[in-house]
C-alpha cells in the first residue's frame, strides 16, 4: 500500500499550482472543472510518478480557524524529500530569500532525519527532507 495523494483546499489555485511546480518540480494536469458545484482542482504529481498532491478550490469552503505557527491535532505537515541535505540547505534558502516563511531551521532531528519546516503560499506546513 502507500499513500496515492493528499489534498489541500486552497484560496487561490494559480498561485499555490505555481509554487509547487517552481520549488518541488511537480507537473500539473489539466485544470479540473465543476461548473455546478463552483470547484476546481489540479492534481500535481511529483518528479518520483508515485505520489501526488491535489489542489482544490471552492469559494463555499470557510477558512480553517488552525494556526500555521501552532501544533493542533489533525494533518499538521507533509514532507517531501529533495535527495540530500544540500538541497534541503539549497531549498530553505531559496524559499526564504523569495519570502517565504521558514518556521524550522534545517537540522537533524532525534530520529535521523535532516530537515526544515517552511509555509507555502497558503500556510500549509511542508517538511523539506534529505
Amino acid at each position: 500500500m502507500k499513500i496515492e495523494h493528499i489534498a489541500l483546499w486552497v484560496r487561490d489555485l494559480e498561485r499555490v499550482r505555481t509554487f509547487y511546480e517552481t520549488y518541488f518540480e511537480v507537473t500539473s494536469n489539466e485544470k479540473y472543472r465543476n461548473v455546478a458545484k463552483g470547484f476546481s482542482s489540479y492534481f500535481l504529481t511529483f518528479p518520483d510518478g508515485g505520489s501526488r498532491l491535489e489542489i482544490m478550490q471552492m469559494p463555499s469552503i470557510p477558512d480553517t480557524k488552525n494556526d500555521a505557527l501552532s501544533q493542533f491535532m489533525g494533518l499538521i505537515h507533509f514532507a517531501i524529500s529533495v535527495g540530500s541535505k544540500d538541497a534541503v540547505d539549497a531549498l530553505t534558502q531559496r524559499l526564504r530569500a523569495e519570502g517565504y516563511a521558514v518556521v524550522g531551521e534545517p537540522r537533524y532531528t532525534g530520529d535521523g532525519y535532516y530537515e526544515s519546516v517552511v509555509l507555502d503560499p497558503e500556510e500549509n506546513r511542508i517538511e523539506i527532507t534529505a
